[in-house]
């Protein structure tokens, strides 16, 4: 076997034509100087139809020139190859009615059905498919059979599988972009073991790209199971001009789709009538409008008609300069940014609205407007400033009552601390005078009875300067103190109360008590306040018998403890959680004020005040706790401040 023979089997065994026909060619050439003219002819026509399939027109021109004798005779085309007869060699009538069809259509699914329908009528096919390439995986995007002397075309959406087309062919046409054509597919070729061809017996086969301006867009494959060489050169042709129109078409068929959808979203957008839109023209007419701005200004689609809604009859005199400088800002940078003004209503009313512009191209005389009515809005700022001063009003009479009840609450709690001393001056200054009205005075007596006058008032004094004290913030004034002499000072302070309320106090005050860290005049207050709240409770009852017992003890924690304890019927247990609260009181003449502030005291002091009505005589107790040498948080300066006042 010559060289040339085995480059003519190499060539023929890849599938390329134009191989192929180098190859015959420089065969020919061989056995024509060796005299075998017959086969120098055989290779020499199989060349010159090579080179007619592979489009070479001018090296076919050349060799007919040569060997005229070849036109004579026409070569069994061979089972595979990818050019077709030149396209001039075509009848222009079929050829201008297929590109009619095909580009008389724009959209996509009826292009999509003249299509198929056209290429499996000029092929001869009886199966041809239409796919796609898409971002990831081609896609199947319409198939058409031939039933008889029908055609029907399904559009569809699948994944190209083995089981609808050959995919080794697929592949080829989609890499390299050339067509493929098997005139008889059970015969030897570079697709013969693909798993379809193999099961569905394929004979004429032809896959063709669909290509415009250098961009692949969709693949035709044509089949016919029944006879080999159904795609003729001619038909090819034809079918090469089909494919080209078709890329075209469904370029333009998408691009218009994508116009459509476009569009119709933005249409969606105008006849939401979410906000108003309208169409203006730089004069100031505006051109068309949607519902939602036609009933923001009052005008119907009558007047829009007649060229009434414009804007030198919506626009206010005093927004006519900022509008003369919007349209010059669009028209030079094609838009503007939403800025807040008025519209005039057809009834002559305003509405505020925020308006944002933009031209349809720069410098053009045409736009969009885009308006937002900001009537509620404006409406609710306005409640929301009414509010605001409201608020305002309110919080002044608010804190004009809370003085006023500060004052009140400030002058009940001094009427409270300096009611007690008062009496007891009132009482030894009646004492004294007594004394000294016998026919023989008693000086001695007046002057104990002056002398308790003298330390009522300095602890009147003492009172109101704390009072001060508190009221301003100022430090108490903290010193180791007794509790026992607190409480001894303090009965003292009210003797005149238990005698003239026939009321007995005994102690048990534990010895060598450990002193406390305190304010001595607050923690006599509080003493004055137990017991007092304990006589009147029992002047309001029915028992005969009235006495007060206080009690000092050192407790396991670490704390000095009194308690206060009386005869009287106790608390009533309906109230028992609202007892420290300030100005609660049960008593007709109560004021509601000695236990609230008998507790803040406490409580700066870093104790606990308690009630119950576990007292060994029958009625109230009430229960303190002081630590040992703890000087309280300044925090609770504020609350004893608070509840004092």
């Amino acid at each position: 076997m010559s060289l040339y023979e085995l480059a003519i089997r190499s060539a023929r065994g890849s599938g390329f034509v134009h191989y192929e026909a180098i190859a015959y060619e420089r065969a020919s050439a061989s056995y024509r100087a060796r005299k075998f003219d017959e086969l120098a002819d055989f290779y020499l026509r199989n060349a010159r139809d090579r080179y007619m399939r592979w489009g070479a027109v001018g090296k076919v021109q050349q060799l007919d020139e040569i060997y005229a004798h070849l036109r004579d005779r026409e070569v069994t085309p061979a089972p595979t190859s990818t050019i077709t007869a030149p396209v001039e060699h075509l009848d222009l009538a079929p050829v201008i009615k297929v590109s009619q069809a095909i580009s008389s259509e724009i959209v996509l699914e009826k292009l999509i059905d003249t299509l198929m329908r056209t290429a499996i009528a000029q092929a001869g096919a009886v199966r041809g498919l239409l796919i796609v390439p898409r971002d990831v995986e081609p896609r199947i995007e319409a198939e058409a059979t031939t039933r008889g002397e029908t055609t029907v075309v399904h559009l569809r959406d699948d994944n190209v599988t083995a089981a609808a087309v050959p995919e080794s062919v697929l592949r080829y046409v989609l890499r390299t972009q050339e067509s493929v054509i098997l005139d008889d597919a059970t015969t030897e070729n570079p697709f013969s073991a693909d798993p379809y061809i193999r099961q569905h017996n394929s004979r004429s086969i032809l896959c063709l790209p669909l290509i415009n301006q250098a961009k692949l867009i969709g693949v035709l494959y044509l089949e016919n199971n029944l006879t080999p060489r159904v795609f003729a050169p001619t038909r090819i042709a034809l079918l090469k001009v089909l494919a080209s129109q078709a890329a075209i078409s469904l370029e333009n068929s998408r691009l218009y789709g994508d116009l459509r959808e476009q569009e119709a979203r933005i249409r969606r957008l105008v006849d939401a009538n979410i906000i108003g839109i309208f169409i203006w023209e730089l004069e100031g007419r505006v051109v068309e409008a949607n519902d939602a701005f036609l009933r923001m200004v009052g005008y119907d689609r009558e007047d829009l008609a007649a060229g009434r809604v414009h804007r030198r009859n919506l626009t206010p005199p005093e927004w006519c300069d900022r509008d003369e400088r919007t349209m010059t800002e669009v028209k030079m940078m094609g838009t503007v940014q939403p800025f807040e003004k008025e519209y005039f209503r057809k009834d002559g009313n305003r509405v505020p609205v925020m308006i944002g512009l933009a031209s349809f191209k720069k410098g053009g005389k045409q736009g969009v407007a885009f308006v937002l009515d900001l009537t509620e809005r404006k409406r609710a700022e306005a409640e929301a400033r009414e509010s605001e001063r409201r608020l305002a009003d309110l919080r002044m009479e608010f804190a004009h009552t809370a003085r006023v009840s500060l004052l009140g609450e400030l002058t009940a709690s001094i009427a409270h601390e300096i009611n007690q001393p008062l009496a007891a001056v009132f009482t030894n200054s009646k004492a004294g005078l007594r004394w000294l009205d016998r026919a023989e005075p008693n000086v001695t007596e007046a002057r104990e009875s002056l002398k308790r006058i003298v330390d009522d008032t300095r602890r009147a004094a003492d009172i109101i300067a704390r009072i001060r004290t508190m009221a301003t913030g100022k430090t108490s004034q903290l010193e180791a103190t007794s509790l026992n002499d607190v409480i001894e000072q303090s009965i003292t302070f009210i003797g005149h109360e238990l005698q003239s309320k026939r009321t007995s106090v005994s102690f048990d005050l534990a010895p060598s008590l450990p002193k406390i860290t305190g304010d001595r005049v607050q923690l006599q207050q509080v003493v004055v306040n137990l017991v007092i709240n304990a006589i009147q409770a029992m002047e309001e009852s029915t028992t005969a018998r009235r006495a007060v017992f206080i009690r000092t003890f050192l407790s396991e924690s670490e704390t000095v403890c009194c308690t206060v304890e009386d005869s009287g019927t106790g608390f009533d247990v309906r109230y028992m959680s609202r007892l420290f609260d300030s100005f609660f009181t049960t008593k007709d003449s109560g004021m509601g004020i000695g236990l609230a502030m008998s507790r803040s005291i406490i409580e700066a002091h870093g104790g606990v005040l308690q009630a119950d009505n576990e007292s060994s005589l029958g009625g109230a107790r009430v229960r303190f706790a002081l630590p040992l040498n703890l000087t309280p948080p300044r925090a609770n300066k504020e609350t004893v401040s608070s509840n004092q006042t």
